[in-house]
Formats: C-alpha cells, sequence, structure tokens
C-alpha cells in the first residue's frame, strides 16, 4: 500500500475502547500505535487493533471524514466496524 490519506478506527478490544485517527501513512501510523510510539490516548488505553479504515483521494476529504465520524454516537461507529468487520478482526495484517 502506498501512502495514501485515510481515517481509521483502532479499539482495545471487541467492544471496547475506540480511537478514531486520520494520516497520509496507514501502515506506518498503526504500526505507531502498535508499538506505543504515539503518546497519548491510544497508549494509555491500549488501543492497538485497526478494525476500520477508508482511504481517500486527498487529505482534505479524510480529515472531514475523521471529523464527523468524531462527532458521531458511539452505536454509529461500532455499526461501521460491524458492517465490514462483523468479527473485528485486527486488519493490519491485510494493509502490509
Amino acid at each position: 500500500m502506498t501512502q495514501q490519506p485515510a481515517v481509521y478506527i483502532l479499539a482495545s478490544k471487541r467492544n471496547g475502547t475506540l480511537y478514531t485517527g486520520v494520516t497520509s501513512d496507514l501502515i506506518k501510523r498503526i504500526w505507531e500505535h502498535k508499538n506505543d510510539l504515539v503518546a497519548g490516548f491510544t497508549k494509555r488505553h491500549r488501543v492497538h487493533t485497526l478494525v476500520w479504515y477508508e482511504l481517500h483521494a486527498d487529505m482534505i476529504s479524510a480529515i472531514e471524514r475523521e471529523k464527523n465520524i468524531k462527532e458521531w454516537k458511539r452505536e454509529w461507529k461500532l455499526n461501521l466496524i460491524e458492517k465490514n468487520n462483523p468479527d473485528w478482526r485486527d486488519l493490519y495484517d491485510e494493509i502490509i
């Protein structure tokens, strides 16, 4: 996967703590989360499992989508994850 803007959701476990983020390099950013190189929320709450992501043509649309998702109710985020990843698999291996 080449560098491309993406929005992603990480989870601590199935139905656990969620984190929504945006990046221009999904592989690198998720690796950083998994290895606790990102100080803050994901490190403190052990949120390391990539459960959903969406690629975008440009950063502007990716940032807009991230902001929208962050405003969603938790139930909507869970539905988004379960629509394409009902088993809450870690999708990281699929993108590397």
